[in-house]
C-alpha cells in the first residue's frame, strides 16, 4: 500500500503519536459498530416478540399452526406499512450522509444509534422466519468471517482502493436485482443474489476497513477532532452495513427456517 507507507515515512517523528491515535479511532470505530449491532438484534427481537403470539383470541393472521400475528405484527409484516419498514433502513442511509456536515460528532453518533433501531424494526421478521438457533449460529459466523476480513484490511500492505469501484458497482447492481426480486419472487435468483451479497460485503469489509485507516492517517495533521469523530461514525456505519447485509445474505443461504 504505497499511499500509506508515503504518508507514514512523511510524518517523521510524529509516527507513534499517528499511531497512537490510529488505534484510538478504530477503537471507536468497533466500539460504536458494535453498539449500533446490539442495539439492532435487541430491537428486531423485541419487535418480533410484540408482532407474534400463541394465543389466537384476538390475532389478526395466522402464521403456523400455533403463531399468530397480532395487531401490531399485521401492520408491520401485512398492511402496506411493510414497504415503508423495508426501504427505510436505505432512505436512513441517504439522509444520515446528506446531514453529517451539518451535525456535530455527537449528533452523528445519536442519529447512527437510532437507524440502528430502524434497522432493527426492518429486518425484525427473521425471528418469525428462521429458528432462534440458526439466527445464533450464522451470527456467530457472520462475527468469525468479518473479524478475519477487517483485520486482513487493517493489515495487508496492499493497496485495496482498486476494488472499490467494482464493489460499488456490484452493490447498485444487488441492491436493483433484490428490489427486482421483490415481485419476481425467484428462489433461483435470491440463492443467486445472497451468494454473491457475500462476497461483495465480504469485499467490502476489507475495503472499507481499509478506507477508514487510510483517511485518519492523512487527516490525523489537521487535529480537527471534530472532523475525526465524524469520520469514527462515518467508519462504524460503513462496516455495520458490511456486517448487517453479510449476516442477512448468510443467514438466507444458512438458516433454517420455522
Amino acid at each position: 500500500m504505497a499511499e500509506f507507507d508515503t504518508i507514514r515515512a512523511g510524518v517523521g517523528a510524529r509516527a507513534a503519536q499517528i499511531d497512537e491515535g490510529l488505534r484510538a479511532h478504530m477503537n471507536k470505530v468497533y466500539g460504536t459498530m458494535s453498539v449500533g449491532t446490539f442495539i439492532t438484534f435487541l430491537a428486531a427481537w423485541a419487535i418480533a416478540g410484540l408482532a407474534v403470539t400463541n394465543d389466537p383470541s384476538g390475532a389478526s393472521a395466522q402464521l403456523s399452526q400455533d403463531k399468530y400475528l397480532t395487531s401490531i405484527g399485521y401492520a408491520l409484516y401485512a398492511s402496506p406499512l411493510k414497504w415503508v419498514i423495508m426501504f427505510a433502513p436505505l432512505a436512513f442511509v441517504f439522509g444520515f450522509s446528506a446531514a453529517l456536515n451539518r451535525m456535530s460528532a455527537a449528533g452523528a453518533q445519536l442519529l447512527f444509534y437510532v437507524f440502528a433501531t430502524v434497522m432493527g424494526l426492518s429486518i425484525s421478521s427473521i425471528f418469525l422466519v428462521f429458528t432462534g438457533e440458526s439466527i445464533v449460529q450464522v451470527f456467530l459466523i457472520t462475527s468469525i468471517a468479518f473479524a478475519g476480513l477487517s483485520l486482513y484490511g487493517y493489515t495487508t500492505k496492499k493497496d485495496l482502493s482498486g476494488m472499490g469501484t467494482f464493489l460499488i458497482m456490484g452493490l447498485i447492481g444487488l441492491i436493483v436485482a433484490s428490489v427486482v426480486n421483490i415481485f419476481l419472487a425467484s428462489s433461483a435468483m435470491a440463492f443467486a443474489i445472497s451468494v454473491i451479497g457475500v462476497l461483495i460485503f465480504a469485499g467490502l469489509t476489507a475495503y472499507d476497513t481499509q478506507k477508514i485507516k487510510v483517511t485518519y492517517i492523512q487527516m490525523a495533521e489537521s487535529g480537527d477532532q471534530e472532523w475525526l469523530g465524524k469520520a469514527a461514525i462515518m467508519g462504524a456505519l460503513s462496516l455495520y452495513l458490511d456486517f448487517i447485509n453479510m449476516f442477512m445474505m448468510l443467514l438466507s443461504l444458512l438458516g433454517n427456517r420455522e
